[in-house]
């Protein structure tokens, strides 16, 4: 039998969220070997999405089975109002299964999503929503010009083709250093990207008086709730390696694939490097140990980082 009267009945007005959720999905499962700066990487990475993106916005995080350490870190964040929002995974459901809830379960109208190892730049969130809010039918936006597979952004050039007020232009956009910088963080060398740097090119876009250039990426990017709701569920059966489905499905429902046209994010990977001026920059050891060498040789290395993958896999 109840007793008394609810307080909650007597409450006039609730909180309501803000225009726009940015959403981040975390998995560092512990603190060593490759995940050994993530929860670094993390800090920084949440730091930098809250100076001055331009625009307010609520924050979601979602954790997808990390270790107690940045459980933790990420409770403490959420008791001291630094996320709104906060979703704790017991285990790995994946991109898809996080995507899944994410994505159905941010109150904003606009989501605005981006992978836990993300560098923001100032005025990231305002500058993605103007191209949002300008250009018709747009999937999503992304806060940095790189390059991206022709093939999921096809609908992009077709709809600047077709639109009289639309410019279309083709050519060197994208600086060689903003270029290089991003794959660089990406494990590629910078031999390999001067190749294709000279054998590919940019798209860009001018409407409206806002220049945007053609792509897009599932790394980072923001969106219309109600379109990205038409894209879910995601089957994934694989945690990760299978996220490009959304950047082909888009293109082929004909919506914009979009980026700002320079650098207001950058992928930090799994340390600080980049922060430290390291990216590009590894000197060879001047002095390399036997033991070290004998590691390096192809068959043993080859052992041991399958070793390494089924252990992992075993526990996480």
């Amino acid at each position: 039998m109840r007793k008394g009267q609810n307080p909650a009945k007597f409450v006039n007005a609730v909180a309501k969220p803000k225009r726009i959720t940015a959403t981040m999905l975390t998995y560092i499962p512990f603190l060593s070997g490759f995940y050994a700066e993530t929860l670094d990487v993390l800090k920084v990475s949440l730091d930098s999405m809250r100076v001055d993106a331009g625009l307010p916005f609520d924050l979601l995080v979602f954790d997808n089975g990390s270790c107690p350490e940045v459980r933790d870190f990420l409770i403490k964040e959420k008791e001291a109002s630094h996320i709104q929002y906060l979703i704790l995974s017991d285990k790995n459901v994946g991109k898809g299964g996080a995507w899944n809830v994410i994505l159905a379960g941010a109150p904003g109208e606009i989501i605005s999503y981006a992978d836990s190892d993300v560098l923001f730049s100032p005025n990231w969130l305002s500058r993605s929503v103007e191209i949002l809010e300008t250009y018709p039918n747009v999937g999503m936006v992304t806060a940095r010009p790189f390059r991206t597979p022709p093939e999921f952004y096809s609908a992009s050039l077709d709809w600047a083709r077709d639109e009289n007020k639309a410019r279309l232009e083709d050519g060197q956009f994208i600086p060689w250093e903003t270029f290089l910088e991003f794959n660089l963080s990406l494990g590629q060398t910078e031999e390999e990207n001067r190749k294709v740097y000279s054998e590919t090119k940019d798209w860009k876009i001018s409407y409206q008086g806002v220049t945007a250039m053609a792509g897009g990426s599932h790394w980072q990017f923001t969106a219309y709730k109600s379109i990205l709701q038409g894209f879910l569920p995601f089957e994934m059966d694989k945690p990760m390696g299978q996220v490009r489905q959304l950047d082909k499905r888009m293109n082929e429902a004909g919506l914009l694939r979009l980026m700002v046209s320079d650098p207001l994010t950058m992928n930090l990977s799994n340390t600080l490097g980049y922060l430290r001026g390291e990216m590009g920059n590894k000197q060879p050891e001047k002095h390399t140990s036997i033991g070290k060498l004998i590691l390096e040789l192809a068959p043993i290395k080859k052992v041991l980082l399958t070793v390494y993958n089924k252990i992992f896999n075993w526990y996480y």
